[in-house]
């Protein structure tokens, strides 16, 4: 079961993992992105996702083949919000179950740095006081910063 998406709705956990394994696997690894309430020394009260819908839906399943020749597995899940979201709220999910957990966790790191690299995601956060600012990706190859 390979499932990608941007969506507007809230990720739920449970969702994410609905139907995901098989009997054979012997790891189910879920990764939650979630907004956090400061960056870079500044008091965050949310966020913003924009994206170009067309090109991020392609990046999205070419990760998730990616994965799939990489780390043997057909069962993964990738989802990225878009819209506004609060503090505490899920922007990615990622889902990895395979048969041994060295796979999940390898093909889980793999699907967020290179979403983190590739995605056209763009955030503007809001910041206590009123404020906000577009907050840049990082730069291929580079730490730091993306989705």
């Amino acid at each position: 079961m390979i499932r990608t998406a941007l969506t507007r709705e809230a990720i739920e956990p449970e969702e994410v993992l609905r139907d995901l394994s098989t009997p054979e696997d012997g790891a189910v690894l879920l990764f939650l992105g979630v907004v956090r309430n400061h960056n870079r020394g500044r008091a965050v009260e949310g966020l913003t996702y924009e994206a170009y819908r067309e090109m991020a839906e392609k990046v999205l399943e070419s990760l998730v083949s990616e994965a799939e020749d990489r780390y043997g597995t057909d069962r993964i899940v990738l989802l990225h919000r878009i819209g506004e979201l609060s503090v505490g709220e899920v922007s990615t999910a990622i889902a990895v179950a395979t048969p041994h957990r060295e796979e999940a966790y390898a093909a889980s790191r793999y699907l967020i740095e290179e979403l983190k690299e590739r995605l056209p995601v763009w955030k503007e956060e809001r910041y206590r006081g009123g404020e906000s600012e577009w907050v840049g990706g990082r730069e291929p190859g580079k730490g730091g910063g993306g989705p």
